[in-house]
């Protein structure tokens, strides 16, 4: 058992420990002490730093969980767009493969069937009574450049007979309206003697080119005979 003495009779003994209003006491007391104004303010400043960089922390974190979704968003956007993008490159390669293959095939067999086309035309065009002598190559393919792409076209002559002066007039229209041949130019007409008969000799330079895609008619090679 502990006895307390009171050395001071009259005073009462302050109670120990401390509350709010003690600690606030103490502040007061404190301010009341400090004169210097220097002092003061830069305690203020202390205080208002400390508050400042509390507060851009707690709103650095808020920002900073509220972007981290969109972050993760973003970068699976990305993936996704890329592998669109790899996709594309992938298919235009295929793509610039095969229009290269196309261009060597048409390179290579674009000129085996052109004078059966010829041959198929100026026959279409001959009307009765009409027969040619001569059929030949002016000179070697000259390649016309149009907007799309070059045209090879190849020169040619005809010569031949007819018993018709209006039968070689209208070989002349037939020829021209064929969307095949082109640049027709009668050259020479006159009338010979053949067996006895006043026949017209003429001579026909024409040139040939591939038609529009719409004049063009395909075929299978092989069809079925029942």
């Amino acid at each position: 058992m502990m006895i307390t003495v009171n050395l001071r009779p009259g005073q009462k003994r302050k109670a120990a420990g401390g509350g709010p209003k003690q600690i606030f006491e103490r502040f007061k007391s404190l301010g009341n002490k400090v004169k210097d104004p220097f002092l003061v303010g830069s305690i203020a400043a202390c205080l208002g730093v400390g508050l400042f960089l509390g507060w851009a922390f707690l709103s650095t974190n808020a920002k900073y969980s509220e972007l981290g979704p969109r972050l993760e968003q973003a970068r699976d956007e990305h993936k996704r767009f890329d592998n669109l993008l790899k996709q594309k490159r992938r298919a235009e390669t295929i793509r610039d493969s095969l229009l290269a293959q196309i261009a060597t095939i048409r390179g290579v067999d674009g000129d085996r069937y052109v004078w059966s086309h010829v041959l198929d035309e100026v026959a279409k065009a001959l009307p009765p009574y009409t027969w040619l002598t001569t059929m030949a190559p002016q000179a070697s393919p000259v390649v016309a450049d149009t907007a799309d792409t070059a045209v090879k076209v190849i020169r040619f002559r005809l010569e031949g007979r007819t018993m018709d002066l209006q039968a070689y007039t209208r070989f002349l229209r037939q020829l021209e309206a064929s969307p095949w041949v082109t640049d027709v130019t009668p050259m020479e007409a006159k009338t010979i003697i053949e067996k006895e008969r006043p026949v017209t000799q003429f001579t026909i330079q024409a040139s040939f080119q591939r038609a529009d895609s719409a004049y063009i008619r395909t075929v299978p090679l092989s069809q079925s005979v029942r």
